[in-house]
């Protein structure tokens, strides 16, 4: 059974940084894109950043520039760097592999709050 479980989320001042990890369990079979969306509370869930099954990314433009997305095969978790952290990044942000087979796969969220 996969698993997507995040880590890494918290409480951190304006222009301070964050890593977000994701640990995937589980075999999930013709991978797409992997990456991280997050959800603010009153909006709708936005893609931050993607990892293309050839390897390139792409980036919300909101966090291009400060965010860095990376994997480690090896052990199975994908990361999210999160640099300049601004009030309006708080959301919850949340794991998703997507396989051409199966669809999508969500974890269940860790919270961001980013105080002024």
């Amino acid at each position: 059974q996969v698993q997507l479980v995040e880590s890494g989320g918290g409480l951190v001042q304006a222009g301070g940084s964050l890593r977000l990890s994701c640990a995937v369990s589980g075999t999930i079979f013709s991978i797409n894109h992997m990456g991280w969306y997050r959800q603010a509370p009153g909006k709708q869930r936005e893609l931050v950043a993607q990892i293309i099954s050839g390897g390139s990314t792409n980036y919300a433009d909101s966090v291009k520039g400060r965010f860095t997305i990376s994997r480690d095969n090896a052990k199975n978790t994908i990361y999210l760097q999160m640099n300049s952290l601004k009030p309006e990044d708080t959301a919850v942000y949340y794991c998703n592999v997507n396989s051409l087979r199966r669809g999508d796969y969500w974890g269940k969220g860790t919270l961001v709050t980013v105080s002024s």
